[in-house]
């Protein structure tokens, strides 16, 4: 069985397809890992989500930033954006079905060493820690309170976690740090803003440099095509490389760490 993890498709169905050839992807035993943001700015969100969906088992998806978004549209709690192209999965006869599927996807996989996240981590949590706090998300997505939580999940406020947070902002910065971040303080304090790991902010780091992080293990993500897949530092593996902005779609070995590109 070989295990590849794949950064932000985006909507980019042809990218996907080409990429699946090249590492030749067995479907009875190999497993794909999908680093969040499946759909939105590319130009086939609907056939790329279903694709995903179809592999069952064989694909272990994270949820991403434009993920959420989609749900935030589907259920009246967001306006599509003008750049948006998720218009064909609300307007699918299974749109209903595909919007269950991606609610019961975790913002968290680990299946050792490694472990999956769309952007990034809190540097104090523990992978443990990281794990309870992913599920008490992906309940809050999965149940009825699902509208109320999308409601309030925009913001950037807190922008420092603290384990007496609670309601629903306390499930607010932990989607932010899981979902939106790419700076972060020592002490822990996230930005969600774009640009060069070059350029940080003073007082700030790229999320994976803060010293005194928490988790060890291997970590694979997405969510921040500027890293150009480089993040120099070892057992940090950045996979989104923009395929939507006209980059190369990357796929990783996770047995072996080498890296196919499909452009």
């Amino acid at each position: 069985m070989a295990r590849y993890a794949i950064g932000d498709v985006q909507g980019c169905l042809r990218q996907l397809i080409g990429l699946m050839a090249k590492i030749q992807f067995d479907p009875s035993k190999d497993e794909l890992w999908f680093v969040g943001d499946l759909v939105n700015r590319g130009p086939q969100s609907l056939e790329t989500l279903r694709l995903i969906k179809s592999l069952g088992a064989r694909a272990r998806v994270v949820l991403g930033n434009h993920d959420l978004h989609l749900l935030a549209v589907h259920y009246g709690v967001r306006e599509s954006y003008a750049d948006d192209t998720i218009s064909d999965i609300l307007n699918a006869p299974d749109r209903e079905e595909l919007i269950h599927w991606l609610r019961q996807q975790p913002f968290i996989y680990h299946a050792e060493p490694y472990v999956m996240v769309h952007a990034g981590f809190y540097p104090g949590w523990s992978l443990q820690e990281a794990l309870v706090l992913g599920e008490e998300l992906s309940l809050q997505l999965q149940g009825p309170g699902i509208i109320d939580f999308l409601k309030v999940s925009y913001g950037n406020e807190p922008d420092l976690w603290s384990p007496d947070l609670t309601g629903f902002t306390r499930l607010r910065v932990i989607k932010n740090y899981l979902t939106c971040m790419r700076f972060c303080s020592e002490e822990g304090r996230l930005l969600t803003g774009k640009g060069s790991p070059l350029n940080c902010p003073p007082g700030y780091f790229p999320w994976f440099k803060v010293p005194h992080r928490q988790i060890h293990n291997p970590i694979v993500f997405g969510h921040w095509s500027a890293l150009q897949g480089e993040t120099h530092t070892p057992k940090i593996f950045a996979l989104d490389t923009g395929v939507v902005w006209g980059g190369p779609l990357t796929a990783m070995n996770l047995d072996t760490e080498e890296r196919l590109q499909f452009q």
